[in-house]
């Protein structure tokens, strides 16, 4: 009886799993197209030669076996022809491996053009994002805005450990090193959401470190910008009044951001209503899942860095109001 192979099992369901979360099969841009090639035709290279080693196995096994009265076989101690024949081929298989990964580099990874000034800065905290538009000065958090149809250069910066930025229907991953910049470009082909994660661990909440890529026709992404510069209204009636004095109260402008002032630590509030999902990626932006957060942000993503203010309903349900009106 055949035992059951568990480790092919899990590798199989691992990449279903992968697959659900982050499509790295369905690419979405020209780079993410052409790692998913040659992604590909390795695999179908390795396969081969996996079924033709084990063919000549079985073939070995079945044609050699030892039979009875079988006189023991003269032993050869070496076969030049062989030797030649086991090096030789690995090393020309992986040579043109070696090219075609070569030519997919120069594919996905051009170097920027001198000077070039990058369209977005992405900057990795733990555990969410900053994105930051330096021609019109917008700012936001766990969602990176880009037109549709062309390339986008992203500056890629830590501003703690080391992260991995990845968006994989679009791009490479690429390293986010404190103290050092590093160039991706993002592109998408059609206009839509596209799932991107932290792929280095950087800590409790790494699984939790998600980002999305919104690609918007240049006219829609034109108008997002120009809405992110104007400046949220002010709360209107008595629930979001008094979630604002609570805001201000439980001086949450320390570690946020808002309207270009405050602190660095946190994620930017000032349009929070309009992003589709809070906790970098981990809920989406409802008034529900705002409030569980509120309530206790550890009991979402243990390790998060936001205090737990020990806030009553009464205050929960003000701050809500008042931050679900920052369109």
């Amino acid at each position: 009886m055949l035992e059951p192979n568990w480790a092919a099992a899990a590798v199989v369901w691992q990449l279903t799993e992968l697959q659900g979360l982050l499509p790295v099969f369905e690419p979405a841009s020209p780079e993410a197209r052409a790692l998913s090639e040659l992604l590909f035709w390795v695999s179908i290279l390795c396969a081969a030669i996996l079924l033709l080693v084990g063919v000549l196995i079985v073939d070995a096994v079945i044609r050699y076996r030892g039979r009875e009265g079988d006189l023991d076989p003269p032993a050869k101690t070496a076969s030049y022809k062989v030797e030649i024949a086991w090096t030789a081929a690995p090393v020309v298989l992986l040579a043109i491996i070696f090219g075609f990964t070569l030519r997919t580099m120069g594919l996905v990874n051009p170097d920027p053009p001198r000077n070039a000034t990058p369209e977005v800065v992405i900057r990795g905290h733990q555990w969410w994002w900053e994105a930051t538009y330096p021609a019109s000065g917008v700012v936001t958090a766990n969602e990176i805005h880009i037109p549709v149809g062309r390339m986008v250069l992203a500056r890629i910066e830590s501003a703690d450990v080391v992260h991995d930025f990845w968006a994989a229907n679009l791009a490479r991953k690429i390293d986010m090193i404190p103290g050092r910049e590093n160039f991706v470009w993002l592109q998408a082909d059609t206009a839509g959401t596209y799932l991107g994660r932290c792929a280095e661990y950087c800590g409790t909440q790494h699984a939790h470190m998600h980002f999305l890529v919104i690609a918007q026709e240049d006219s829609t992404f034109a108008a997002w910008q120009a809405s992110q510069l104007e400046r949220p209204a002010a709360p209107s009636g008595t629930l979001a009044t008094q979630g604002l004095a609570i805001f201000s109260e439980k001086a949450c402008l320390s570690c946020h951001s808002f309207g270009g002032t405050g602190g660095n630590a946190a994620p930017d509030l000032t349009h929070l209503a309009s992003r589709r999902t809070i906790a970098a990626a981990t809920l989406t932006n409802t008034p529900a899942n705002l409030a569980r957060w509120l309530r206790n942000p550890g009991a979402i993503k243990p390790g998060a860095t936001m205090p737990n203010f020990q806030l009553h309903d009464g205050e929960i349900a003000a701050l809500v109001a008042y931050l679900s009106g920052l369109r």
